[in-house]
């Protein structure tokens, strides 16, 4: 499996904050007033101590009882105040990030479906899973619990050293003793934690490409017994997720302890220095009240440097995220969509001139490909697997862009057209039929609105499907589960069938279409594509030649090329390509 290793960077990369920032300016209102209850929260906190302090040195040693209340019931309203604002906050704060990163999976699943299908083929669904969801989710936390926390943070560091060094700056240097000792140990774990929690998102990302991977694909690893060695395979990956995981574990257990001890050593200086005085009543300048307020500016102090390294880890696993999301974000894979062209109707007419294609550069799998098909007219590619038969329709479709030559369309080349015209009236029916986990009338028309159910029953009318759908319990609104495991597979191709014919295509591509129904139902499909082919511009690959003998014209391929061309007769006469074909499937001698 293709393991993902993202490094994890500088601990800020404003580049893609700036970028991220960009999601923020529809809410820059809200992020506005988040700023200001940040502020609020930043001067109520070293507030509270402050009072404490005035009631203790004035009204308590005074004797002043109703002096004490009233500083009572401001404290009491202050609390009140700080505990409306800091719900605000954290409400607040939630919400900017809920918005934003629904904006930013919603820009991102847009850009996903623009992406060439070049792009799919070498990128894991697992992955695309983790950008999609689990990275856009780890940015919340970075409004919620990162950025805002740790601006609060600051804020309220920045006063308490205000009210600090204003009331005794002696005990305020006292107090700040063992501060660089915190910071040192506050960086050397923000480091070990950075590392260690791109660690587990390396491994996050690779479990789940593991998990989507092999889940789809489980038949053929039980058809083949592998269970036993992916099972292993799954616990060693799963292994190195825990031990990612584990890793940041020690660090927090090591950190948050010796951050308590610094805390406490700050603690008991202060107390050594300041109780000196009040105890042998020496006119130091340091009161009962300042002592006991400086305890808890010193315990208010040291715990956002504590959460610090926290909230710039959450920013570091958003930093992460964000870069991974931009990356995929900033990739250009996708087909151009600058053609005008949207016809009414299409004739039909196809013509491929000199067309040359790769899916890797420098490996051409179609090679100075030239033919052309008249409207209404029926031709068949075949050729051994490899050949470049599919090749040929995923270009007309446009799934992949040619490398040289030209594909035209009644006379305008393919580019010119809107792609979602385009696509629109060329009708294909793959081999592999994927169904969605939703009903019959869901499948058909993908959610197209414009479709009525008496359009789709008409067209499962048409290719034998009807009888077979108002069987099934609710009929169109019957559920055929994930990838339609409720169904046959030729009731699968049938629903295929009539996906393609509700559109009313004037091009039709049938790409083995046949190859997995059984004798019964293949003789229904092939009546059904008689009448789906009348009046319609066909392109039928086929494995099975007894399917491809009526075909107007039969185009044998060969390691990306056209060897010959010519109806069932004439190709048979030729004794070459097309003979041994023939004589390999029916083992026959012509």
């Amino acid at each position: 499996m293709n393991k993902e290793k993202v490094n994890s960077g500088s601990i800020v990369d404003f580049k893609v904050l700036k970028r991220l920032f960009d999601f923020v300016k529809p809410y820059r209102g809200r992020f506005y007033f988040l700023i200001l209850l940040t502020l609020i929260i930043g001067i109520a906190a070293p507030l509270r101590p402050h009072l404490i302090q005035l009631t203790l040195d004035n009204e308590v040693a005074a004797g002043d009882y109703q002096g004490m209340v009233n500083m009572i019931y401001l404290l009491v309203g202050l609390l009140i105040l700080q505990s409306l604002v800091q719900y605000s906050h954290t409400y607040l704060s939630g919400w900017l990030g809920q918005y934003i990163i629904r904006d930013i999976r919603i820009k991102l699943y847009a850009h996903l479906v623009k992406l060439r299908l070049k792009f799919f083929d070498r990128t894991p669904i697992g992955r695309l899973v983790t950008r999609t969801v689990s990275d856009v989710e780890t940015l919340a936390n970075v409004f919620s619990e990162g950025l805002a926390a740790m601006v609060g943070d600051l804020f309220q560091l920045i006063f308490i050293l205000a009210f600090m060094f204003h009331e005794n700056w002696r005990l305020a240097l006292i107090c700040l003793s063992t501060f660089p000792i915190l910071v040192v140990s506050t960086y050397i774990f923000k480091e070990k934690i950075k590392v260690a929690f791109n660690d587990v998102r390396n491994a996050v990302s690779n479990l789940n490409s593991f998990v989507q991977e092999h889940i789809t694909g489980m038949s053929i690893v039980q058809i083949f017994g592998g269970e036993k060695r992916e099972y292993a395979k799954f616990k060693e990956i799963n292994r190195d997720h825990r031990r990612a995981n584990l890793k940041s574990v020690l660090y927090y257990s090591i950190y948050y302890p010796v951050a308590e001890v610094i805390s406490a050593a700050g603690i008991g200086l202060l107390i050594w220095y300041g109780a000196k005085g009040v105890i042998h009543q020496v006119d130091t300048g340091i009161t009962m009240g300042m002592l006991i307020a400086f305890i808890m500016y010193i315990q208010m102090f040291f715990r956002p440097i504590r959460m610090i390294a926290d909230r710039f880890n959450t920013l570091q696993l958003g930093i992460v995220s964000s870069s991974r999301i931009m990356q995929l974000l900033d990739n250009d894979e996708h087909l151009t969509d600058s053609g005008t062209l949207q016809p009414k109707q299409f004739k039909g007419e196809v013509t491929f001139k000199n067309v040359w294609f790769a899916y890797n550069k420098g490996e051409h799998v179609l090679r100075d490909i030239s033919f052309s098909v008249k409207q209404g007219e029926t031709i068949a590619l075949v050729g051994a697997t490899g050949a470049g038969k599919s090749s040929i329709i995923n270009l007309l479709n446009r799934f992949y862009d040619i490398n040289r030559g030209e594909i035209l369309i009644d006379g305008h080349e393919v580019h010119e057209y809107d792609l979602n015209s385009l696509r629109s009236k060329i009708g294909v029916v793959l081999q592999d039929v994927f169904l969605f986990s939703e009903s019959i009338y869901q499948n058909i028309t993908l959610g197209n609105p414009d479709i009525a159910e008496e359009d789709v029953m008409k067209a499962a009318k048409l290719v034998g499907a009807k009888k077979f759908i108002e069987r099934l319990p609710g009929g169109l609104h019957y559920n055929v589960m994930e990838r339609g495991s409720t169904l046959s597979v030729g009731q699968r191709q049938l629903i295929s069938f009539v996906r393609a014919m509700v559109y009313d295509p004037r091009i039709i591509v049938l790409d083995e279409a046949t190859s997995s129904v059984d004798t019964e139902t293949e003789e229904m499909i092939q009546k059904a594509i008689e009448k789906m082919m009348t009046g319609r511009t066909s392109i039928v690959i086929a494995h099975r030649l007894s399917t491809i003998q009526k075909a107007d014209k039969i185009i044998v391929l060969e390691k990306g090329q056209i060897v010959e061309v010519g109806d069932h007769e004439t190709l048979l006469k030729k004794d070459g390509y097309y003979t041994q074909l023939h004589k390999m499937q029916y083992k026959e001698i012509i």
